[in-house]
């Protein structure tokens, strides 16, 4: 397999801090008197653009949080003119408000670049039928993928997410070559395929590229055997830029970070220390390169490692490990990011039930089941059945308005949700991932 961008792909460590720290230094002057969260943020330290030379002064710089996008909801973390966001995507929010997101045109074409470089890492090139299966919208996966493939010159076939009966269709009449999805659809879809009796040489695969969720090593060999393809880990957060951020090549050493638009960082998520290389901590990005969104050492919340020797594939870009848990209590759920204070936000709304619950995550058939289990009160238990159930549907109705998924929810008796002395637990996670 090539390389999209050979020049930045495999620069030198000496190339590559130069257009870093250039990009850095010119970022830091844009934040600074631009976005007005920044120049407080900054001030507070007694930090001018001027002290930012280079990468070392890193550690000077105020982290950014996800709470901090929300508390500018919907523009107010842009460092441009609305007049220059040519697209808006956001992601769902603890409490029902979005964490928005904003593109100028550098940033598709930068986008795109990030994209690109990923697809070719998977054998993607002009002749390439790229099949994207994930949703199309507001969430970055779809047109993310999109125009990577487009820049690459590969036919993009559009498909978004669901009716698999179509999606196996499209695959074999049009000759899909590169899958796009989460890891756990394209085992849905091969478990389908032996269903319709459609065997992987009536396909012409040949790699996915498979992100949005965690993933485990087994499940990677049982999607490449029944698929009969090479299947690729990718990773991106709609903050930093969408997928794109960094992707796995045939040799599936780690993930190549596209480190001349994101520097990465690993610190220590209680001291807020950098680590040194190899160390396993909290993942952070500065995105040098953005100009909608520019966000200052982003913590991610991810928990990961960094390596930055070469590669046998010869790109010297440095390599995240794959993520190995959160620093948070997020979930992901079909690629969904999930907090529990989400579900607790629904079930405030709710007279009938108390504010104990519990989220029971399964993987059936290879894909995320989530049930919510929550008490009732005890006039509610002594009612009757037809009303119970209607509330049910209505919490059910409600976290698909909010979370976007769909959700078994079943009220139980009174106090039968354990309780604990101290920090509630809310989540069994029983995926085996």
């Amino acid at each position: 397999m090539g390389y999209w961008n050979r020049e930045f792909e495999c620069m030198t460590e000496e190339n590559l801090i130069k257009v870093q720290e250039e990009k850095l230094r010119d970022m830091v002057k844009r934040v600074y008197f631009a976005v007005p969260f920044y120049n407080n943020k900054m001030k507070e330290l007694g930090i001018v653009p001027e002290d930012i030379t280079g990468i070392d002064d890193l550690s000077k710089l105020p982290f950014t949080y996800k709470q901090d996008l929300r508390d500018n909801y919907p523009f107010g973390m842009f460092a441009v003119p609305m007049t220059d966001i040519v697209r808006i995507h956001a992601t769902s929010g603890t409490t029902g408000k979005q964490t928005v997101v904003g593109y100028t045109k550098k940033d598709l074409d930068t986008w795109a670049e990030v994209m690109a470089r990923t697809l070719t890492c998977a054998g993607a090139d002009k002749n390439s039928f790229i099949h994207i299966a994930y949703g199309y919208g507001l969430f970055t996966g779809g047109l993310g993928v999109h125009y990577g493939a487009e820049k690459i010159g590969a036919t993009v076939i559009p498909v978004s997410g669901g009716n698999t009966s179509r999606q196996l269709q499209i695959m074999r009449d049009f000759g899909s070559t590169i899958l796009a999805c989460t890891p756990s659809y394209a085992m849905y879809l091969s478990e389908e395929m032996e269903n319709s009796g459609i065997k992987k040489s009536d396909l012409k695969l040949k790699a996915g590229v498979f992100g949005a969720e965690p993933w485990s090593e087994s499940m990677r060999s049982e999607i490449e055997e029944r698929l009969g393809i090479i299947a690729l880990d990718i990773y991106g957060l709609s903050e930093i830029i969408g997928p794109g951020v960094a992707s796995e090549c045939e040799c599936k050493c780690g993930l190549h970070i596209a480190s001349d638009h994101f520097i990465p960082e690993i610190i220590d998520p209680d001291t807020q220390k950098a680590l040194p290389p190899g160390s396993i901590g909290e993942l952070v990005f500065t995105t040098v390169s953005k100009e909608g969104l520019p966000l200052l050492r982003y913590r991610t919340r991810d928990i990961s490692s960094l390596d930055y020797r070469r590669c046998d594939c010869g790109r010297t870009s440095v390599r995240m490990s794959k993520v190995l848990g959160r620093t948070d209590d997020m979930i992901i759920i079909r690629g969904v990011n999930v907090f529990p204070s989400q579900i607790e936000s629904v079930l405030l709304g709710f007279g009938d039930t108390t504010p104990n619950y519990i989220m029971i995550i399964e993987r059936k058939d290879n894909l995320d089941i989530l049930e919510v289990d929550v008490e009732m009160t005890q006039e509610l238990f002594s009612d009757q059945v037809r009303e119970i159930e209607d509330i049910e549907n209505r919490i059910r109705r409600e976290i698909m308005n909010v979370l976007g998924i769909n959700a078994t929810v079943k009220l139980v008796e009174p106090r039968s949700i354990a309780r604990s002395e101290g920090k509630a637990k809310r989540v069994i996670d029983k995926r085996n991932i």
